[in-house]
């Protein structure tokens, strides 16, 4: 016999690739973790960065109000309060003055409106405009609605005055209810303080002069925008922004979707006024930073890559050489040469050596031992088949066919002769233990239409079996038994007539197969014993029972599977076979003959 010889290079290539495949898996996890932790760092400092701009723009702003609040403060306390609207209208000039005097870098004007919306003071003196309805307005509203505070609100053109400039001024009004001494009475009015929008607008515009994809915006409690880098835009319906959310969010930060865009959204408040600070962090500006560690991390890959390439190929020849000796001497082996095993290299290689030359020691020992477990399991099976059959049915059915002859009916006759063979034949079943859907139907159909002879058809059987599942996999006489005891306790004893319904269907990855009969039921207390109790024995039936059926079904499809039984007293009762959607096949079918579920189920 020709010397077979092996190639050097195969076993080396596998090594290497295999250390090669692993070490690249490594090193791209290694890269992928290196680039996820510098992501995430780097998220995180443009985060905290943008956390720092904010605090300290929320600072200036809430200084900016703090000194607004301060001047309608003084302005209530100082001039108000400590004069008579009606007899020191001088007074209140004055004092209006010169607090207006003191700020009006951030001022635009004071005023003092009674009640019913009438000017009684204002700084600069300046004409009001003609019967401006300043109880319809905002500011005014906010003010008589909640007394208690002092309310901010959304820019607005400054519309109550006009100082012969024919020039419009975008104010933010603060107002609040005051209380005007009038002689000896007292009434409530409206004290206005407008300031420049300017101040605030600068404050913004120098934190949104980065030119990175993200900005800041400003906007009050419900949501209405008070700055807006984008404000042109916004206005004319090109963009949208998510104010209300941002006002309404319990979450400092969040992640959300504008439209495509993924953004990080950071929310601060402002004090005293309901406002929001809001700044938005497209992810490009992530990503737009992670570029240069990406390129880096790709080079130390690279190098890693060239330098396992050739620690790979030294391992490869160490390991691969005393394995091809070990492969070489085992097909020496195989080809009926007596001799013996290379044993070298490594320890573990060595070991493997010694233990193939002892497994070829006891190889003939083992398929001897092999050989008679499958005797003995072939016997067994014949032995489970063979108590499947019941000879009294045998006996019956025989009894049926010599009768019909002896009586000339001899169409009966051939029919009972047609329908046992076709039984019998897939009661056989060439040995097998699994069969189709389809054969195991007509198992179950032969047996009914030789019943329905013997017992003149004092029961009607019904099939109702969806085409998709007949040419799935089942363990064969399954339904012979349920039929059986439907019959034998359920409909056979029945005056009226008795109906039986077989149903199969498939739901899910599942198959379920349905017998029911409308006989007298089964008491609660004995339903859980016909699955569990295998001492049990059918007096009218095979001697098999459903206990035999259920462990049969678990036994190969595993514990979620099996058997059913619903019932209730006159009113009938309910087997429900469930097993998994396999499709038959030689290759499934010899799995389930090793007592294995496929692998493609």
């Amino acid at each position: 016999m020709k010397k077979m010889k092996n190639k050097p290079g195969d076993i080396q290539s596998t090594i290497m690739v295999a250390f090669s495949v692993i070490s690249t898996l490594i090193m791209v996890c290694m890269g992928m973790m290196v680039y996820w932790r510098f992501s995430g760092i780097t998220q995180q400092n443009i985060v905290d960065n943008n956390r720092k701009i904010m605090d300290q723009t929320v600072d200036s702003i809430e200084n900016y109000l703090v000194d607004m609040r301060l001047v309608s403060d003084a302005a209530y306390y100082d001039v108000i309060k400590e004069n008579d609207i009606r007899e020191q209208n001088e007074s209140i000039h004055k004092g209006l003055n010169l607090l207006y005097e003191a700020n009006k870098e951030n001022l635009r004007s004071i005023a003092i409106y009674n009640g019913y919306g009438s000017l009684m003071a204002a700084e600069p003196v300046v004409a009001q405009k003609e019967e401006p309805d300043v109880t319809r307005q905002g500011w005014f509203m906010q003010a008589k609605t909640r007394m208690e505070n002092i309310h901010f609100s959304t820019p607005h053109v400054q519309n109550l005055f006009d100082d012969g400039t024919c020039r419009y001024y975008w104010v933010i009004s603060s107002s609040r209810v005051v209380e005007l001494t009038n002689g000896t009475d007292t009434q409530l009015g409206v004290l206005l303080v407008d300031m420049d929008y300017s101040g605030i607008s600068r404050m913004m515009e120098r934190i949104n002069t980065s030119g990175k994809g993200q900005y800041f915006y400003l906007c009050d409690g419900e949501g209405n925008i008070i700055y807006h880098p984008h404000q042109a835009r916004i206005d004319n319906g090109m963009n949208t922004e998510s104010s209300v959310k941002a006002a309404s969010s319990k979450e400092k930060i969040y992640d959300e979707y504008l439209g495509k865009n993924h953004r990080k959204v950071m929310v601060g408040a402002i004090s005293y006024t309901g406002w929001r600070l809001v700044c938005v962090m497209p992810y490009e500006i992530f990503t737009n930073k992670m570029a240069d560690v990406k390129q880096f991390v790709l080079l130390i890959l690279l190098l890693m890559a060239m330098m396992l390439v050739f620690v790979n190929r030294i391992i490869s020849v160490r390991i691969s050489r005393p394995i091809m000796k070990l492969d070489h001497s085992v097909r020496e082996y195989q080809e009926g040469k007596e001799e013996k095993i290379a044993i070298g290299g490594s320890t573990e290689i060595r070991h493997l050596g010694q233990s193939i030359q002892e497994s070829y020691r006891q190889n003939s020992e083992l398929m001897k031992k092999v050989i008679w477990e499958q005797n003995e399991r072939r016997k067994s099976e014949f032995d489970v088949l063979q108590s499947q059959i019941n000879p009294h049915f045998l006996y019956n059915t025989l009894d049926s066919i010599t009768w019909m002859i002896e009586s000339g009916k001899n169409e009966e006759a051939a029919f009972m002769i047609t329908q046992l063979a076709k039984l019998f034949r897939i009661s056989l079943s060439k040995g097998h233990t699994v069969i189709r859907i389809r054969d195991e139907l007509q198992h179950a159909q032969s047996y009914v239409n030789i019943q329905k002879v013997r017992y003149k058809n004092k029961f009607e059987v019904v099939f109702d079996i969806r085409p998709d599942i007949l040419d799935d996999c089942i363990v064969k006489l399954v339904l012979q038994p349920i039929l059986e005891n439907a019959i034998n306790y359920g409909v056979r004893e029945m005056d009226d007539c008795g109906k039986i319904l077989i149903r199969g269907w498939k739901e899910q990855e599942n198959i379920f197969i349905q017998v029911s009969d409308n006989g007298m039921g089964i008491p609660e207390e004995e339903i859980d014993l016909l699955l569990k109790d295998t001492n049990r024995v059918h007096k009218k039936g095979s001697g098999v029972g459903l206990v035999n059926v259920n462990n049969r079904l678990r036994l190969l499809f595993g514990e979620p599977y099996g058997l059913q039984i619903e019932s209730e007293l006159d009113e009938g009762t309910t087997v429900t076979v469930i097993i998994p959607e396999i499709v038959y096949s030689e290759e499934n079918c010899r799995k389930f003959e090793e007592h294995h579920m496929p692998e493609d189920s």
